[in-house]
């Protein structure tokens, strides 16, 4: 948590953190069109994999004697949406179909400086009765 309420340099930009895992969550769904319990721990280790390596290249030291100046983790939850029936939808709005409540907290004891978590909730996941939340927790090597 945060002593003085700012938040610490990520090692790479949210911008570029938001586009590597638009990607990942695009190529991992790519032909999905609707939750499939068989295959959605695939499509959660294929995004996982894919923001992983992305931010492993591009913290790497050029040197590759150095060590990497961050560890990673990251975290993907995929969670079916639950009203398929429209008129069944909370208050009878046509937006709330489908819809189901999801709440997700996470806290950490680390350099308020140097270390960082980010969350994102994928766009492209509601057309296909999905919500897809990617978070990334980066730790600086001292």
């Amino acid at each position: 948590m945060a002593v003085d309420g700012s938040a610490p340099a990520s090692p790479v930009s949210i911008p570029e953190l938001t586009k590597i895992t638009s990607e990942a969550c695009d190529a991992a769904l790519s032909s999905t069109t609707e939750y499939d319990h068989a295959v959605v721990g695939d499509w959660n280790s294929q995004i996982i994999n894919t923001v992983l390596k992305a931010l492993i290249a591009a913290t790497s030291p050029s040197d590759s004697s150095k060590p990497a100046p961050y560890r990673f983790t990251v975290n993907s939850t995929i969670v079916q949406q639950g009203v398929i029936d429209k008129s069944a939808a909370a208050d009878g709005a046509q937006n709330n179909a489908g819809k189901r409540g999801m709440h997700s907290a996470s806290g950490a004891f680390w350099d308020v400086n140097r270390d960082g978590m980010w969350t994102f909730k994928y766009p492209g996941a509601e057309e296909r009765g999905l919500d897809v939340v990617v978070s990334v927790t980066w730790f600086a090597v001292v």
